[in-house]
């Protein structure tokens, strides 16, 4: 695979990721309400497997080195989010504290904000 061939990839599967945590919080939140459980269900299932298969075609595009400072940023993005964000839900589901679903949205932001700025250093990396 050609330099610039991983480079679309990488920003292909970086977006598919940004868009597919939106989209489980658009079922989550927006949709929950007026979709049958069933639905609902299909919906978390397709937002699942689109950040899988993002986070396939993110590992298969990084063969080309981004800049370390560029990395490091979206790795601790990354990683905080996920604490943040999945930590949040494990809590508020074992506690009765309910301030822990206000944790929730901030991890969520975080983890959109590193793919996004993946896509973006692999953007600017174009040739």
């Amino acid at each position: 695979m050609s330099e610039e061939q991983g480079r679309a990839w990488l920003i292909a599967g970086a977006l598919l990721a940004a868009t597919g945590v939106l989209a489980g919080a658009f079922g989550a939140h927006a949709l929950a309400a007026s979709l049958s459980p069933k639905a609902l269900a299909a919906w978390d299932t397709a937002s699942r497997y689109q950040i899988v298969h993002a986070l396939a075609l993110v590992c298969l595009g990084a063969q080309n080195v981004l800049p370390v400072r560029c990395l490091k940023s979206v790795a601790a993005l990354l990683f905080f989010g996920t604490v943040l964000f999945s930590g949040s839900l494990y809590l508020l589901v074992l506690s009765t504290q309910s301030a822990w679903g206000m944790v929730t949205p901030l991890g969520g932001l975080m983890l959109v904000a590193g793919w996004l700025l993946l896509a973006w250093c692999a953007w600017r990396r174009r040739g």
